[in-house]
């Protein structure tokens, strides 16, 4: 090894303080004149900076300019602590002498002697002889950029002279252009002048013209207005001399009354004159032809007037009508007017009542939910009590025990009673309600004192008064919204009895509590007999006379009944029920009917496509076949649905808009069914064949069809990590063939003694073990077990079920949910022991920040845990050590990563809380652990430790709700460089969706 330089006496006779004052008084100077690509070989060289660190300083995207790089350059160095300070000096000797000397007042001197002792004599000479062979390059870069300007500069004169020369010639066209435009504008104005003239002479004929139209049109209207007065004086002119020809008459007339005497006697005198006188026969008819002519107009006078006098009468009467109804129509108006008025008053008080109604409402709704927190509190406690009260009894059987083994152990003890004790002698029962209301004769309680029975009896007489009482009590949670909505449909239906359609005496009828409790609930679940354990068998119904074939029993048709004015129960004998109806849909849009036979009994029932299939029900043939069809998925239904062979009971609803719609997207080939949910693939499947998708383990699929070219494979399509959105699509195998492939592959693996995990760097991951309890509710496969157990198939070995006598099963498929967390996410580190080193490096970086534990007392942490608001506890004296939701959200909320160091059984409880963690899990094997050898002694730890605590919780990350991030132990170098894929592992995180497990635990 070269002999190493002598320090400066000057530079690093000052502190590291004295240093970084005097460099950052100078920031803006160094900030604005030198160049970060040169000084970065000379840092590299002095091991003050790594590689990525360069690489993120020169091209990172997130500086756009030099003086952002330079500052960020200067922000690492002072992570250095003196050596970074010193070793930038230095390199500011060589590149920007001037800056040196502002920062340090010295002049620069390249003296070997004068050099810090941080890079050896022979990496600084290689350092120098690099920037002197740059500086070199530089120059003649410089010169050849030179002689480009100088060319380019006599190009640009011989342009300007041709310039000049044509903007003489522009300039002369310019002046002709402007003589041109001179004459042009003069002449323009000419024109404008002749326009406005015309212009002037266009509007005064135009105003004449209008002038003359109006004068047209008065002349016209006066004329009008001449001839309508001319109509009306001529109708006033007849009027007024009818009038006054009919007065005339009408006074006539009534003076002819008064001179008739006068008149007779003149006619008298006449006549006698007329008989003096003599006239001529033609005289006489003149004059008797003349009388008859005025008798006749007199007559004809009199019945006009007679007439007139009719009319007159009649238009008075008709007026006092018009009158009288006139009148009445008021009245009416003025009463309707005052009834309207009383509406309204009652319509504000009915509205004030019913806004009084609604605050009452919500009273009782908050007195009930304040019961209900009362109730389940008590059912907690009482729990807890019973739990204390097994734990005595388990005790004192213990004791006993002892006792009884001391006692034969002893000469003095008879074997007689060795062996009436020995019964006794059984392991702890595991707690459960059922044995505390009913207690087994073979039971560690058998062999109690008589205070002790006598408890025993108290005990299972009020646990079975509460069972009776309140058997919807028997959790301590309070109800939900749709356990309130099963009670409310419970309470409006009648009891499901065979007494209702079968033929069958009372007596024989007869049921269980256990089967009315289980009638009384809607939530159904298909549950098989040999499924359910020794306890639960006791519930089952006693009677066997009722299972009689639906062929043999008369069977009597019952109305149909509504349920919540929506669901329908609808009872007929429903042989082979998917021979009469066909369905569609799925666990998205519900089951629908599509097709009916015609003549079936389906279709004399008035089923018809649109009607949604809501719930079967065949315990009338089949006990214990009772399930719900929403939520279910097509392949579900149409397994439960090809169970139903007999009498049957169809909770149907309409829903016509939903069907149509389905029907729409089906036709237009938007969909192939109504299925539409997203899993996590557990297993390793190669594509075999044409239309298969090749899936590897911890894939994220969307499943859009369960029944896919008529079953037995699913279509689903690839989601892509950074969105919702599918991607590659194609089948894959249902749940029951995927979880025989998975069985397979795990003996495969088994025989060949291999690991069924991903070694650390190895190939990619083949299977994810994870079981499930078959005796809880999975929503994946609890169709399947229904659809295998037909009775042709169940004597028939199945190579798919071996697996069927255990309670535990593979599952090949997950269901998981999407979320898109907006905060920056928890972080957590597999192993452990590697997350420590990266979290103290991480805390002096902006962003993150170490999540504390907090020191809870007993009360404290009773309250917090009441409130699951508790991450992981650490039992201390006196109280807890707890890493708390509230701590967590503080970070988040601050817009910072939290570094958590807890272990993975923690990710369900962030679940639970809203917080989603990013687990970044470093592969670790014998190689890596060397490189992390120094950090490791830091913190007491050795590579052994390392290598079992990263196998152990290696073996944990299957079992974690959610995906994770790996880094390969070839990815990285040392500490630093792991720092930097781990920054980058976050930010990747960051952006992607985020998918939870649904999984039944």
């Amino acid at each position: 090894m070269a002999e190493l330089c002598p320090p400066d006496s000057t530079l690093t006779a000052l502190d590291e303080e004295t240093l970084w004052d005097m460099t950052e008084s100078h920031r803006w100077e160094i900030v604005r004149s030198i160049c970060p690509s040169r000084l970065t070989p000379y840092l590299r060289q002095a091991k003050v900076l790594g590689q990525l660190d360069e690489e993120e300083v020169l091209h990172s995207p997130r500086f756009t300019n030099t003086a952002m790089r330079v500052g960020h350059l200067l922000d690492l160095l002072r992570t250095r602590g003196k050596n970074g300070a010193i070793a930038f000096l230095e390199s500011l000797k060589f590149h920007n002498p001037d800056v040196y000397t502002l920062v340090t007042g010295l002049q620069p001197d390249v003296d070997f002697s004068t050099f810090s002792g941080l890079m050896e004599t022979s990496k600084l000479t290689e350092c120098l002889a690099g920037a002197i062979s740059s500086l070199q390059e530089e120059l003649s870069q410089e010169k050849g950029q030179k002689e480009v300007l100088l060319q380019q500069c006599r190009r640009l004169q011989e342009r300007l002279g041709q310039a000049e020369a044509h903007a003489e010639s522009l300039r002369q066209l310019e002046a002709d252009h402007g003589r041109m435009k001179r004459e042009v504008s003069a002449h323009f104005h000419e024109v404008l002048k002749l326009k406005d003239e015309m212009l002037d002479l266009s509007l005064r004929y135009s105003n004449t013209l209008q002038e003359k139209e109006l004068a047209a049109t008065r002349c016209r209207g006066l004329q009008e207005e001449l001839y309508l007065m001319k109509q009306e004086l001529q109708r006033e002119r007849l009027s007024a001399s009818c009038e006054r020809e009919f007065r005339e008459r009408s006074l006539k007339m009534a003076h002819s009354l008064e001179r008739g005497a006068e008149e007779l006697s003149h006619l008298k005198e006449e006549n006698e004159k007329l008989r003096s006188l003599t006239f001529s026969l033609a005289e006489k008819d003149i004059l008797e032809q003349s009388l008859d002519e005025a008798l006749e107009s007199k007559q004809e006078l009199v019945n006009r007037l007679h007439s007139l006098r009719e009319r007159a009468v009649v238009a008075e009467r008709q007026r006092t009508q018009y009158w009288e109804e006139k009148e009445q129509t008021l009245f009416q108006f003025q009463k309707t007017k005052v009834d309207c008025e009383i509406y309204k008053e009652k319509m504000n008080a009915l509205q004030s009542q019913v806004v009084e109604l609604q605050t009452e409402r919500d009273k009782a709704y908050s007195a009930r939910d304040a019961a209900q927190a009362g109730i389940s509190q008590n059912l907690t406690e009482k729990d807890a009590l019973r739990r204390k009260v097994f734990e005595l009894t388990d005790q004192v059987c213990n004791l006993r025990q002892q006792l009884h083994r001391l006692q034969a152990e002893s000469p003095q003890g008879p074997k007689q009673e060795v062996g009436a004790r020995e019964p006794c002698r059984r392991g702890k029962q595991r707690l459960a309600r059922m044995f505390a209301i009913c207690p087994r004769d073979d039971s560690p309680c058998s062999c109690l004192s008589s205070s002790e029975a006598q408890l025993w009896s108290d005990l299972s007489a009020t646990s079975s008064y509460e069972l009776v009482d309140s058997f919807r009590s028997s959790s301590p949670v309070p109800p939900s919204q749709q356990s309130l909505y099963k009670r409310a449909t419970e309470d409006f239906r009648d009891p499901w009895s065979f007494s209702g359609f079968l033929e069958i005496p009372e007596a024989d009828g007869r049921a269980s509590p256990g089967a009315k409790a289980g009638d009384a609930d809607l939530d159904y679940e298909i549950v098989c007999r040999a499924d359910l354990p020794e306890s639960e068998s006791s519930l089952q119904p006693t009677s066997r006379s009722l299972c009689i074939s639906a062929s043999s029993v008369p069977v009597r048709r019952r109305p149909a009944r509504k349920i919540l004015s929506q669901v329908t129960v609808l009872a007929f004998q429903g042989d082979a029920l998917l021979e009469q109806i066909s369905v569609i849909g799925g666990n998205l849009t519900g089951i629908f009917i599509h097709r009916v036979t015609p003549g079936s009994v389906a279709d004399e029932m008035a089923l018809y496509p649109g009607t949604q299939i809501v719930m079967v029900d065949c315990e009338a043939t089949e006990p214990f076949f009772k399930a719900t069809l929403e939520g279910t998925t097509l392949e579900q239904a149409v397994g439960l649905l090809r169970r139903v062979n007999g009498f049957c009971c169809l909770s149907v609803k309409v829903n016509m808009e939903g069907y149509k719609k389905l029907v729409r997207d089906l036709e237009a080939k938007v969909a192939t069914s109504g299925d539409s949910f997203y899993i996590r693939v557990n297993l390793a499947l190669e594509a075999r064949a044409a239309g298969e998708l090749q899936v590897h383990c911890n894939d994220i699929l969307h499943v859009t069809d369960t029944l896919f070219q008529g079953g037995g494979c699913w279509h689903a399509s690839r989601v892509s990590p950074y969105s919702t959105k599918d991607t590659e699509h194609g089948t894959i195998p249902n749940y029951s063939r995927a979880q025989w492939l998975l069985v397979t592959l795990v003996q495969d693996m088994a025989q060949q003694s291999t690991v069924p995990r991903k070694s650390s760097g190895g190939p990619r991951k083949l299977v994810r073990i994870i079981s499930e309890d078959r005796t809880k509710d999975s929503p994946l496969c609890s169709s399947f077990d229904g659809a295998q157990s037909d009775a042709s198939k169940l004597e028939e070995p199945c190579p798919r079920c071996f697996w069927a006598e255990s309670c535990v099963t593979l599952v090949p498929y997950t269901l998981v949910q999407p979320h898109r967390p907006s905060r920056p996410r928890p972080v957590l580190f597999v192993p452990r022991v590697v997350g420590k080193m990266l979290s103290e490096k991480l805390c002096l970086l902006q962003g993150f920040k170490k999540c504390p534990a907090e020191y809870l007392s007993q009360e404290e942490y009773d309250a917090s845990s009441q409130r699951g608001d508790i991450v992981q506890e650490r039992e201390v004296s006196g109280g807890q050590y707890c890493v708390t939701r509230q701590a967590v959200e503080f970070l988040m909320e601050k817009n910072t990563h939290a570094l958590l160091d807890v272990c993975l059984d923690s990710v369900r409880a962030l679940h639970r809380m809203g917080a989603f963690p990013i687990i970044v899990h470093v592969a670790v094997n014998e190689k890596a652990a060397r490189k992390l050898r120094k950090a490791l002694q830091r913190l007491g730890t050795s590579e052994e430790q390392l290598l079992e605590a990263s196998r152990q919780e290696e073996a944990e990350l299957d079992r974690a709700p959610c995906l994770h991030g790996s880094l390969a132990p070839d990815a990285w170098s040392d500490l630093d460089t792991l720092l930097g894929c781990v920054r980058f592992a976050i930010a990747d995180e960051q952006k992607k969706v985020v998918w939870t497990e649904l999984r039944t635990r």
